[in-house]
Formats: structure tokens, sequence, C-alpha cells
């Protein structure tokens, strides 16, 4: 997961909970109990799994920063990003919760426990569990759709570029 940008992939997390959610009519303020449906929504939706990885990928960005201005330093930097990364592993929690407060800020309580009543149910677990491995499969069946379409367009720009006197 480290090769990917966290940015991207904390974009990617958020797009990808958000968007498998829906959107309902927003409300002024969540109540205690929607922001703990929510909160559980997030959790059972996995989000713990995409975000905890930030933290490790934050301390080993900036260990590799100092290890490029330093390399003699490596040993010590290990010792200081194991425990920065202990340190630090609770602050996953927050963007857990930024994430939960906008299910909160667009779903009814009732909505959110209807939610994560599906996601319990057989079918909902199902779901969970088919879901990444659909959206690989999507992501490779579009850049090989895309490609076919490229190489289409190129044949026909090709032609009509031919037909315009234009050999390319």
């Amino acid at each position: 997961m480290l090769r990917y940008s966290l940015a991207g992939v904390a974009r990617a997390a958020i797009i990808g909970l958000v968007i498998s959610a829906g959107t309902a009519p927003a409300q002024q303020r969540p109540s205690p109990a929607a922001l703990a449906a929510a909160n559980e929504l997030v959790t059972i939706k996995g989000a713990k799994t995409l975000y905890e990885p930030l933290i490790v990928g934050v301390v080993e960005k900036a260990k590799g920063m100092f290890l490029q201005t330093n390399p003699m330093l490596g040993k010590d930097l290990n010792d200081v990003a194991a425990n920065l990364r202990s340190e630090f592993a609770p602050r996953a929690a927050e963007v857990m919760n930024a994430t939960a407060r906008l299910y909160a800020d667009r779903f009814t309580e009732q909505e959110l426990k209807d939610t994560v009543a599906f996601y319990k149910s057989a079918l909902g677990r199902k779901l969970l569990s088919t879901e990444p491995a659909i959206a690989d499969e999507s992501v490779r069946a579009a850049a090989h759709w895309a490609e076919k379409l490229s190489e289409e367009i190129m044949s026909r720009m090709r032609a009509e570029m031919k037909k315009r006197g234009h050999e390319i």
C-alpha cells in the first residue's frame, strides 16, 4: 500500500466510503446516537484498515527524508520510527471520526442504523467481503476497455487524417 501516494490512498478511501453509502438530505447537527451509528458504519466498512497504514506511511516518509540527509542515522531513525508508529497509531481514529461525521452529516440517525443493520446481515457481510475483489477487477476491466478504445480511436484518427491528406 505504501507504493501509492498517501494522499491518494486517503482520498480514495474517503471517496469510496462516501460513494458506497449514497447521499441523503443533510442534517443540522447530528445527534450523538447518529454519530455513534456513523462510527459503527465506518468501522464495519473497514475504514480502520484503510487509515491505519497512513500513520506508518507518514512515519516512514519522514524517516526516509532524514536518512537521505544522513544515512549514518539509520539505526537510530529506525528506533525512533518504531516508537512514533506506536505513539501515533491511535491518531488514525481522528480520520475515522471525520469520515463518520461525513456520514452523520448526510444521513439521518435511522438511515445510519438501517445501513449498519444491512451490513450486519448475511447479504451485507457478503457485499463487504466481495466488494474489494469486484473493485480490483473492475479497475482492471476498465483499463483493458480503455486500452481497446484507445486503439480504436487511434485507428479512426489515422483514417480520418489520411482522408485529409495527412499520413500519421
